[in-house]
Protein backbone atom coordinates (compact mmCIF):
# COMPACT_ATOMS: atom_id res chain seq x y z
CA UNK A 1 0.00 0.00 0.00
CA UNK A 2 1.10 3.52 -0.57
CA UNK A 3 0.66 5.64 2.52
CA UNK A 4 -2.43 7.79 2.66
CA UNK A 5 -2.11 11.50 2.34
CA UNK A 6 -5.49 11.82 4.42
CA UNK A 7 -7.69 9.63 6.35
CA UNK A 8 -11.75 10.27 6.83
CA UNK A 9 -13.21 8.40 10.02
CA UNK A 10 -17.12 7.54 10.02
CA UNK A 11 -18.06 8.56 13.69
CA UNK A 12 -21.20 6.79 14.69
CA UNK A 13 -20.03 3.35 16.17
CA UNK A 14 -16.34 3.98 14.65
CA UNK A 15 -15.15 6.61 17.02
CA UNK A 16 -17.87 7.02 19.43
CA UNK A 17 -20.59 4.44 21.85
CA UNK A 18 -23.84 5.99 20.35
CA UNK A 19 -26.02 2.64 21.65
CA UNK A 20 -24.04 2.90 25.20
CA UNK A 21 -24.98 6.99 25.24
CA UNK A 22 -28.04 7.26 24.25
CA UNK A 23 -29.18 4.42 26.36
CA UNK A 24 -27.37 6.08 29.69
CA UNK A 25 -29.25 9.80 28.08
CA UNK A 26 -32.68 7.89 27.91
CA UNK A 27 -32.75 6.35 31.15
CA UNK A 28 -31.29 9.65 32.94
CA UNK A 29 -34.85 11.47 31.11
CA UNK A 30 -36.91 8.74 32.33
CA UNK A 31 -35.61 8.64 35.81
CA UNK A 32 -36.63 13.06 35.83
CA UNK A 33 -39.76 12.26 34.33
CA UNK A 34 -40.92 9.22 36.12
CA UNK A 35 -41.06 7.54 32.89
CA UNK A 36 -40.22 3.81 32.95
CA UNK A 37 -39.97 2.15 29.46
CA UNK A 38 -37.14 -0.53 28.12
CA UNK A 39 -34.76 2.19 26.76
CA UNK A 40 -32.10 -0.36 24.99
CA UNK A 41 -35.09 -1.58 22.62
CA UNK A 42 -35.93 2.14 22.09
CA UNK A 43 -32.52 3.12 21.35
CA UNK A 44 -31.87 -0.21 19.28
CA UNK A 45 -35.26 1.12 17.27
CA UNK A 46 -34.34 4.19 17.26
CA UNK A 47 -30.67 3.43 15.26
CA UNK A 48 -32.67 1.24 13.18
CA UNK A 49 -34.93 3.82 11.91
CA UNK A 50 -31.32 5.60 11.25
CA UNK A 51 -30.68 3.91 7.22
CA UNK A 52 -34.58 3.76 6.43
CA UNK A 53 -34.73 7.59 6.88
CA UNK A 54 -31.77 8.42 5.22
CA UNK A 55 -32.76 6.47 2.17
CA UNK A 56 -35.81 8.51 1.86
CA UNK A 57 -33.55 11.49 1.43
CA UNK A 58 -31.62 9.66 -1.23
CA UNK A 59 -34.53 8.43 -2.88
CA UNK A 60 -35.82 11.95 -3.30
CA UNK A 61 -38.70 11.07 -1.47
CA UNK A 62 -38.68 14.15 0.83
CA UNK A 63 -36.25 17.17 0.42
CA UNK A 64 -33.13 17.31 1.33
CA UNK A 65 -33.39 16.85 6.01
CA UNK A 66 -30.73 16.87 8.42
CA UNK A 67 -29.78 13.88 10.68
CA UNK A 68 -31.52 15.85 13.93
CA UNK A 69 -35.12 16.18 12.00
CA UNK A 70 -34.76 12.71 11.06
CA UNK A 71 -33.64 11.35 14.00
CA UNK A 72 -36.66 13.71 15.57
CA UNK A 73 -39.54 11.89 13.41
CA UNK A 74 -37.68 8.40 14.53
CA UNK A 75 -38.26 9.23 17.57
CA UNK A 76 -41.72 10.69 17.93
CA UNK A 77 -43.03 7.58 16.37
CA UNK A 78 -41.00 5.08 18.51
CA UNK A 79 -41.77 6.64 21.81
CA UNK A 80 -45.67 6.34 20.70
CA UNK A 81 -45.29 2.85 19.76
CA UNK A 82 -43.76 2.02 23.31
CA UNK A 83 -46.99 4.04 24.54
CA UNK A 84 -44.89 6.63 26.08
CA UNK A 85 -46.84 9.60 26.18
CA UNK A 86 -46.37 12.41 23.68
CA UNK A 87 -43.72 14.37 24.24
CA UNK A 88 -42.92 17.96 24.50
CA UNK A 89 -41.24 19.75 21.83
CA UNK A 90 -38.47 20.74 24.09
CA UNK A 91 -38.28 16.79 25.24
CA UNK A 92 -37.92 16.02 22.03
CA UNK A 93 -34.86 18.58 21.54
CA UNK A 94 -33.40 17.32 24.41
CA UNK A 95 -33.17 13.51 23.44
CA UNK A 96 -32.50 14.69 19.52
CA UNK A 97 -29.16 16.48 20.78
CA UNK A 98 -28.27 13.27 22.87
CA UNK A 99 -26.46 12.04 19.27
CA UNK A 100 -24.75 15.87 20.10
CA UNK A 101 -23.19 14.28 23.37
CA UNK A 102 -22.17 10.36 22.45
CA UNK A 103 -18.99 9.29 24.33
CA UNK A 104 -15.84 8.22 22.67
CA UNK A 105 -14.67 4.70 22.54
CA UNK A 106 -11.08 4.48 24.91
CA UNK A 107 -9.14 4.84 22.21
CA UNK A 108 -10.70 7.52 19.62
CA UNK A 109 -8.83 10.08 21.00
CA UNK A 110 -5.64 9.20 21.27
CA UNK A 111 -5.05 7.57 18.53
CA UNK A 112 -6.80 10.35 16.02
CA UNK A 113 -4.00 12.45 18.00
CA UNK A 114 -1.07 10.52 17.06
CA UNK A 115 -2.51 10.18 13.60
CA UNK A 116 -3.12 13.60 12.94
CA UNK A 117 0.93 14.04 13.43
CA UNK A 118 1.47 12.57 10.15
CA UNK A 119 -2.00 12.71 8.02
CA UNK A 120 -4.82 14.72 7.76
CA UNK A 121 -7.61 13.52 9.57
CA UNK A 122 -11.51 14.47 9.72
CA UNK A 123 -14.89 12.82 10.15
CA UNK A 124 -17.00 11.65 6.93
CA UNK A 125 -20.17 10.98 8.35
CA UNK A 126 -23.77 11.24 8.33
CA UNK A 127 -24.07 13.40 10.83
CA UNK A 128 -23.84 17.24 9.62
CA UNK A 129 -21.70 20.01 10.43
CA UNK A 130 -22.91 20.98 13.94
CA UNK A 131 -23.22 17.77 15.25
CA UNK A 132 -19.70 16.96 14.26
CA UNK A 133 -18.55 20.35 15.73
CA UNK A 134 -20.25 19.61 19.17
CA UNK A 135 -19.17 15.52 19.16
CA UNK A 136 -15.59 17.09 18.63
CA UNK A 137 -15.70 20.04 20.93
CA UNK A 138 -16.97 17.29 23.87
CA UNK A 139 -14.39 14.39 23.00
CA UNK A 140 -11.17 16.52 21.62
CA UNK A 141 -11.36 15.15 17.87
CA UNK A 142 -8.60 16.94 16.71
CA UNK A 143 -9.40 17.64 13.08
CA UNK A 144 -7.35 19.27 10.51
CA UNK A 145 -10.96 19.71 8.59
CA UNK A 146 -14.55 18.77 9.19
CA UNK A 147 -16.95 17.95 6.85
CA UNK A 148 -20.80 17.46 7.52
CA UNK A 149 -23.51 15.97 5.23
CA UNK A 150 -25.64 18.69 4.83
CA UNK A 151 -21.75 20.40 2.97
CA UNK A 152 -22.61 17.54 0.61
CA UNK A 153 -26.93 17.16 0.75
CA UNK A 154 -26.29 13.69 0.60
CA UNK A 155 -26.08 10.40 2.87
CA UNK A 156 -23.23 8.03 2.64
CA UNK A 157 -23.47 5.60 0.66
CA UNK A 158 -23.94 8.21 -2.16
CA UNK A 159 -20.66 8.44 -4.05
CA UNK A 160 -20.86 12.15 -3.81
CA UNK A 161 -19.80 12.06 -0.18
CA UNK A 162 -16.65 10.38 -0.99
CA UNK A 163 -15.58 11.80 -4.15
CA UNK A 164 -16.89 15.66 -2.86
CA UNK A 165 -14.69 14.79 0.26
CA UNK A 166 -11.52 14.32 -1.87
CA UNK A 167 -11.95 16.95 -4.09
CA UNK A 168 -12.46 19.74 -1.44
CA UNK A 169 -8.86 18.27 -0.10
CA UNK A 170 -7.22 18.47 -3.65
CA UNK A 171 -6.27 15.19 -2.98
CA UNK A 172 -7.33 12.06 -5.81
CA UNK A 173 -9.05 8.90 -4.14
CA UNK A 174 -6.66 6.60 -3.78
CA UNK A 175 -4.56 9.08 -1.75
CA UNK A 176 -7.21 9.41 0.67
CA UNK A 177 -8.32 6.50 3.61
CA UNK A 178 -11.89 6.00 4.76
CA UNK A 179 -11.57 4.48 8.30
CA UNK A 180 -14.99 2.80 9.41
CA UNK A 181 -15.74 -0.30 11.89
CA UNK A 182 -18.57 -0.74 8.99
CA UNK A 183 -18.43 -3.03 6.00
CA UNK A 184 -21.02 -1.17 3.66
CA UNK A 185 -19.35 2.30 4.34
CA UNK A 186 -15.84 0.66 3.41
CA UNK A 187 -17.17 -1.13 0.36
CA UNK A 188 -18.60 2.07 -1.10
CA UNK A 189 -15.52 3.92 -0.62
CA UNK A 190 -13.29 1.57 -1.85
CA UNK A 191 -15.47 1.01 -5.34
CA UNK A 192 -14.57 4.83 -5.74
CA UNK A 193 -10.55 4.18 -5.09
CA UNK A 194 -10.47 5.30 -1.91
CA UNK A 195 -7.92 3.20 0.46
CA UNK A 196 -9.93 1.36 3.43
CA UNK A 197 -9.12 0.66 6.96
CA UNK A 198 -11.69 -1.51 9.24
CA UNK A 199 -12.01 -0.72 12.70
CA UNK A 200 -13.07 -3.80 14.94
CA UNK A 201 -16.24 -2.27 17.41
CA UNK A 202 -17.30 -5.45 19.07
CA UNK A 203 -19.83 -4.19 21.10
CA UNK A 204 -21.17 -1.64 18.93
CA UNK A 205 -24.67 -3.08 18.75
CA UNK A 206 -24.87 -4.23 22.41
CA UNK A 207 -22.56 -6.72 24.42
CA UNK A 208 -22.70 -9.74 22.35
CA UNK A 209 -20.50 -9.38 18.57
CA UNK A 210 -22.75 -9.23 16.02
CA UNK A 211 -21.47 -10.01 12.04
CA UNK A 212 -20.97 -5.79 12.21
CA UNK A 213 -18.29 -6.91 13.88
CA UNK A 214 -16.66 -8.89 11.03
CA UNK A 215 -14.58 -8.05 8.28
CA UNK A 216 -15.77 -9.28 5.00
CA UNK A 217 -14.17 -7.34 2.32
CA UNK A 218 -10.16 -6.56 0.88
CA UNK A 219 -9.45 -3.94 2.69
CA UNK A 220 -6.48 -2.06 3.15
CA UNK A 221 -6.33 -2.69 6.20
CA UNK A 222 -7.76 -4.15 9.40
CA UNK A 223 -7.09 -2.81 12.64
CA UNK A 224 -8.64 -2.86 16.24
CA UNK A 225 -8.60 0.46 17.42
CA UNK A 226 -7.65 4.29 16.58
CA UNK A 227 -4.61 3.51 18.30
CA UNK A 228 -3.71 0.16 16.43
CA UNK A 229 -4.70 2.18 12.96
CA UNK A 230 -1.94 4.30 14.14
CA UNK A 231 0.32 1.99 15.22
CA UNK A 232 -0.24 0.33 11.82
CA UNK A 233 0.81 3.94 9.66
CA UNK A 234 4.18 4.59 11.61
CA UNK A 235 2.10 7.68 13.65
Amino acid sequence: MHQPRAILFDVFGTLVDWRGSVIAGLERFGALRGITADWADITDSWRRAYRPSMDRVRRGAIPWTILDDLHRDALIEITRRHDIPPLSDADCSELVNLWHRLDPWPDSSPGLARLKTKFIIGPLSNGHLALQINLAKRNNFPWDVTFGADLFQHYKPDPTVYLAACDLLGLPPHAVMLAAAHNDDLAAAAGLGLQTAFITRPTEFGPIPTHHATPNGDWTLITTSVTDLATQLGA
